[in-house]
């Protein structure tokens, strides 16, 4: 009976245990007191806040044309070139915005096999010399096989490609730069946070202001040197990747 009452926590033990757990929780971070304080409540939105304010931020440095003053003309309302009013909203100029509607649909598959044999036999014999059936001299018969070779060599080379690729997603770019023939260079980077992973889009490429959709949207296949790179970071990503060690060891391991 006096094992069982020692084998039980006392109230003192887990009293002294309460300090330990409320350490434990403050070296997790302030995330986990957060946590319990929100228990059985609604998440809470958060205040209006000025960005400029909060630590760390950069002011964005965008390319810009050049400013022109405004002048106006005699007996007129507006003043020339104003953005509105029957004007064209397309992008045409250094600072503008467009969208880019990205869609891609790509399959491939190709099988190719080779296959190639060669066989080679080489064989020299001498019956007489000069006439005679054995070596002047050393009065020796003549071999009968002077030289023999066989040679057999193939070779089997298969390959094969089954690719399937589709993506679909809209980003804005920005007209970084305006060519001397009128096209416009366009960039476009967007970046999706979920949880722990980073998922990145960027375009690039020159485009036609005539193939500027009156939505001020752009298809990809009427851009020109078109770059697109989707991919990600973060943890999953990560773990999908070979670790650096293994990397290096493909490349120097020569089998």
């Amino acid at each position: 009976m006096s094992r069982k009452q020692s084998a039980m926590p006392s109230s003192r033990s887990v009293l002294a245990l309460i300090p330990v757990v409320a350490l434990a929780a403050l070296n997790g971070g302030c995330s986990a007191i957060d946590r319990l304080v929100s228990v059985g409540e609604k998440p809470k939105l958060a205040a209006i806040e000025n960005p400029t304010a909060k630590p760390g931020y950069k002011p964005v440095q965008m390319p810009m044309p050049t400013p022109q003053p405004a002048s106006y003309s005699p007996n007129s309302l507006w003043r020339n070139g104003s953005r509105a009013f029957f004007k064209d909203q397309r992008a045409q100029q250094v600072g503008d915005i467009l969208t880019v509607a990205v869609k891609i649909t790509d399959n491939a598959s190709i099988a190719n096999e080779t296959q190639r044999s060669r066989d080679n036999s080489e064989n020299a014999q001498i019956d007489s010399f000069f006439g005679k059936t054995k070596l002047p001299i050393l009065n020796k018969d003549l071999p009968v096989n002077l030289l023999t070779a066989d040679s057999t060599a193939s070779s089997d080379g298969k390959g094969s490609i089954n690719r399937e690729e589709t993506l679909q997603t809209n980003v804005a770019a920005v007209v970084t730069q305006v060519l001397p023939n009128g096209n416009l260079v366009i960039e476009g980077k967007q970046e999706i946070r979920l949880n722990s992973e980073m998922r990145e889009l960027l375009v690039a490429g020159i485009a036609r202001p005539e193939d500027i959709e009156s939505d001020n949207t752009i298809e990809l296949p009427k851009i020109a040197e078109a770059r697109v790179a989707y991919g990600g970071r973060g943890q999953i990503t990560d773990v999908q990747q070979q670790r650096y060690g293994q990397q290096v060891m493909d490349v120097l391991l020569p089998f």
